[in-house]
């Protein structure tokens, strides 16, 4: 399993956790008991994971801030899911932000609908601008 297939396990945990409390997660410990993982993509996940959950209102915020004609409530929980995980990656880790946000792009177009990957896209514009 490589980087991608780990992007995409964090945004399902992020998306199951808009759902209910983020740490109510039995799927998150089943995960690291029973993951085909490499250790370098298992510290991913669970790097970006419990970072996200620890930076959770404030990954909110900084959407919020950066939404033109929408608020956060009328956002698709797919694209605010992709959302917290690029804002977290852009603001915490040290990866190139051209590739999280074309990865962003890509969870899109593989999760949610055909005018998502621009919206989001859009929103990340905005956030790395400043």
């Amino acid at each position: 399993m490589g980087r991608i297939e780990a992007r995409d396990t964090v945004f399902k945990f992020v998306f199951e956790d808009l759902f209910h409390a983020p740490n109510d997660s039995l799927s998150y410990e089943e995960f690291l008991q029973d993951n085909q993982m490499d250790s370098e993509n298992l510290k991913f996940v669970r790097d970006n994971y419990t970072g996200i959950i620890e930076h959770w209102d404030e990954l909110k915020n900084i959407i919020t801030t950066h939404l033109k004609d929408y608020t956060i409530d009328r956002i698709y929980k797919v694209d605010l899911a992709i959302l917290m995980c690029a804002v977290y990656e852009i603001k915490y880790t040290s990866a190139d932000v051209k590739l999280i946000i074309n990865e962003a792009c890509n969870l899109c177009k593989k999760y949610s609908t055909e005018k998502s990957y621009a919206f989001v896209n859009g929103v990340l514009a905005n956030i790395i601008k400043e």
